[in-house]
């Protein structure tokens, strides 16, 4: 049975918990035991998804995970490795450690999906240098063969759309909260550097001031997984005096890029 392995940042976690929902293919799922899973675990939880939580070192080698007599031709096992959000703070770190967890796992896996952006551009070769590697490894891109910028330009369909969209803004300094942004803003906003303490409203408004924020654009990817995602922005949006604008997002370019490497990942074992 094929193995599919998702390494993600934490920001993806509601895009990687709807693929899994809507996925009548899996098998089962994997969660590789660490601190940064359990939004994934609690999210799975709720919707009834079945899953089992492993450390990385107890892992099964290829062969014997997810053996099941009865499985169908194109069924699948998929093992999901959630990571920090800290990670961005520190862009060659960042590099480093995602170029060490696809190694890792690939001694396990027929094919693996990074759910990430260029984040900084230190991801930007990542296929081509792990091209020599058994299993094929895909980053998130559009359709034209580009890898995404980030987060948010994943969810608003790619690079012309983010651009569309912050034209629009006509020059007003906006603030993009997606459901997993707007859960942690506070950690997000000390990782990119804004502030060192995002408890500082008072500093943290005044960088925000400088910086030219006026606004939130309110991201609506229309998964119900962060409960409290009206709450946060309007949190957000009182503590800094923002207003707020709403923002339809799709998630087709995440859907697409993970039915290639579902596809791919299946090829691999011809």
């Amino acid at each position: 049975m094929p193995v599919m392995t998702i390494i993600g940042c934490r920001m993806f976690e509601d895009e990687i918990v709807h693929l899994i929902e809507n996925d009548p293919e899996l098998e089962e799922v994997i969660v590789v035991e660490n601190e940064d899973c359990e939004g994934l675990r609690t999210k799975l939880a709720d919707i009834g998804i079945p899953y089992r939580v492993l450390p990385f070192e107890e892992i099964p080698e290829k062969s014997s995970i997810g053996e099941k007599k009865d499985s169908g031709p194109e069924r699948f096992t998929l093992i999901v490795y959630m990571l920090e959000l800290a990670l961005h703070a520190i862009p060659e770190n960042l590099k480093s450690t995602v170029y060490s967890k696809v190694e890792n796992v690939s001694s396990f896996s027929d094919g693996v999906l990074l759910f990430y952006g260029l984040c900084g551009n230190v991801l930007g070769k990542i296929e081509e240098d792990f091209e020599a590697l058994e299993c094929p490894v895909h980053i998130l891109k559009e359709e034209d063969g580009e890898i995404v910028d980030d987060c948010i330009g994943a969810v608003l369909g790619g690079r012309k759309q983010y651009l569309e969209v912050l034209k629009s803004c006509k020059g007003v300094g906006t603030f993009f909260l997606t459901p997993m942004w707007a859960a942690n803003w506070r950690e997000m906003i000390r990782t990119a550097g804004l502030s060192q303490n995002p408890d500082d409203i008072e500093m943290s408004k005044f960088v925000f001031d400088y910086a030219g924020y006026k606004k939130i654009a309110k991201v609506n990817t229309g998964l119900p997984y962060e409960k409290n995602f009206e709450a946060y922005v309007r949190e957000f949006a009182r503590l800094f005096e923002f207003e707020i604008t709403e923002l339809e997002a799709t998630l087709h370019l995440v859907e697409n890029c993970y039915k290639k490497a579902k596809t791919e990942t299946f090829e691999n074992l011809k």
